[in-house]
């Protein structure tokens, strides 16, 4: 009986958003996490070594009952079509008017790449009306969080609102970023200015803003009105923060739904601080996935209430050789021992001899003998060579770091080899970059 409530819960909710269409923005450079967006679209980095980016908009999309999404692409985006292809297509059936579409530019209107997040959405204007939606969802896939978007629709509704725009509390130093607002008693916003030089803080705290979190719910109608209107507007950036969430206040009812979190602990309550990360940048980039190793993380992707998923490959479990039966050394060398101490490692990943610390290991990554790992990322088929060293890196895929090579040791050395190093002092190497030994050997 109660499995029979659930599978009716759960098909009730999903009844109840078909008149609900996502539109999914996915076509940032992501310039800022260069080299990683190199030969692909921000919203298809890998992170957390199992996932990518946009994962986490999807699943909470999957998670709210939302199953009726328009993905729109633009720059490098035949990985993040692959990704959504292998990982995602199967959980939409198209008989029920379920489905995840990619939308590539299409120049229906104009012959010129998006001008901005509004005019992606206007130049898709005939994909969105064609599914005759009553409110449109509009969201960045690329951002980190739980959220149950349903609610937030739910809200919207109930206000009778036009727009609604979620918010995020954010230091007054961290809202120059972002859309800041003003709002009244009623949570309806009366200000909103897009980043800010000086925000304006909370009445009740003069060191937090009221921030845009680029989540929004329109009504259809009233979207479509607005964005045929901006698109002969010459003066307007064509973007929702900058032109359209500011001239709608005053004269519709638009209103701030504030973030609630889906981020548990262990236990299954829901964590203090609010979890929201723009993973923008090479350092805050490492830094949220470093925090994934800890005891008690910041984001559980281990809650099974808020699901995150993303493609599992059929490989093999990961796998860890040498060192229970390993008594001797080696021709005079230390022993070995296949070990990850304080690491996340993903499916078919083996570990022959080497030794990996607080870092993530991405799929089919193989640490050799006597290497060493310590503080890093690996994305999927790394090769470490034997004796090899890396402290503090990001590598990406299919990377070989050939024998006894030393990385994140020496950052002068690191740029004469032509590798990236972020502010933080992070290594990034590159997709498909050469990587060769110091010509002087001093390995």
């Amino acid at each position: 009986m109660l499995r029979i409530r659930r599978i009716y819960a759960v098909a009730t909710k999903e009844r109840d958003m078909q008149d609900t269409l996502t539109v999914i923005l996915a076509g940032g450079r992501g310039s800022r996490l260069e080299p990683l967006t190199r030969d692909r679209a921000k919203p298809a980095v890998p992170f957390g070594g199992l996932y990518r980016i946009i994962d986490f908009a999807l699943s909470n999309c999957l998670n709210s009952g939302m199953k009726r999404m328009l993905v729109l692409t633009q720059y490098k985006a035949q990985s993040l079509d692959r990704h959504l292809d292998v990982a995602w297509r199967n959980y939409f059936c198209r008989e029920l008017n379920e489905f995840i579409d990619v939308v590539p530019p299409q120049q229906r209107i104009a012959d010129n790449w998006y001008q901005g997040t509004a005019d992606a959405v206007y130049q898709n204007i005939y994909a969105i009306e064609r599914e005759r939606p009553e409110h449109v969802v509009i969201l960045a896939g690329d951002h980190i969080y739980k959220m149950n978007y349903k609610a937030m629709v739910e809200y919207h509704r109930q206000q009778d609102a036009d727009i609604t725009v979620g918010a995020l509390r954010a230091t007054v130093d961290e809202a120059r970023e972002f859309g800041v607002m003003q709002i009244d008693e009623s949570q309806q916003i009366i200000g909103f200015q897009e980043k800010p030089a000086n925000p304006q803080p909370l009445p009740d705290d003069p060191n937090v803003c009221l921030a845009s979190m680029g989540i929004y719910v329109f009504k259809a109608r009233y979207l479509f009105e607005q964005l045929c209107r901006d698109a002969t507007n010459e003066e307007s950036r064509h973007d929702f923060g900058a032109n359209i969430i500011p001239t709608a206040i005053g004269t519709h009812r638009v209103f701030a739904f504030p973030f609630k979190d889906e981020n548990r602990d262990a236990t299954g309550d829901i964590k203090r601080e609010a979890y929201w990360r723009d993973v923008g940048t090479l350092d805050a980039y490492f830094e949220a996935n470093m925090d994934l190793i800890h005891v008690d993380p910041q984001l559980n992707l281990y809650d099974q209430a808020w699901p995150i998923r993303g493609f599992q490959p059929n490989v093999p479990p990961p796998k860890f050789v040498f060192g229970s039966n390993n008594t001797e050394s080696e021709g005079g060398e230390p022993q070995r021992r296949g070990e990850a101490l304080d690491s996340i490692v993903c499916q078919g990943a083996i570990c022959s001899g080497g030794s990996v610390r607080r870092s993530i290991i991405g799929p089919e990554v193989r640490i050799n003998s006597f290497a060493t790992v310590e503080d890093s990322i690996l994305f999927e088929g790394v090769d470490v060579g034997r004796h090899a060293k890396i402290r503090r890196a990001i590598i990406d895929k299919g990377v070989c770091i050939p024998a006894g090579m030393q990385i994140g040791y020496d950052s002068e050395q690191d740029r004469q080899r032509g590798f990236t190093i972020s502010p933080g002092g992070v290594v990034v190497i590159a997709r498909g970059e050469r990587v060769d030994t110091d010509p002087v050997g001093s390995f």
